[in-house]
């Protein structure tokens, strides 16, 4: 049988913490930023946990 692999997309954007939580980064940060309001680029660039319902899908792609 193959060996699992991991996301390697999920890999580049998705980190895992020390707790087994996982952080990545808001989108909508990169470009076009003259027509957004200074509360969206404040709150754009942060990273933030990712929510209980999506871990299960993030742990698929976490195969190690």
């Amino acid at each position: 049988m193959v060996k699992q692999k991991s996301h390697s997309g999920a890999k580049k954007r998705i980190k895992k913490t020390g707790s087994g939580k996982f952080r990545m980064e808001k989108a909508a940060k990169r470009h076009l930023l003259a027509n957004k309001s200074h509360r969206q680029k404040k709150l754009g660039g942060k990273k933030i946990v990712v929510n209980p319902s999506n871990v299960r899908s993030l742990q698929q792609m976490f195969i190690k």
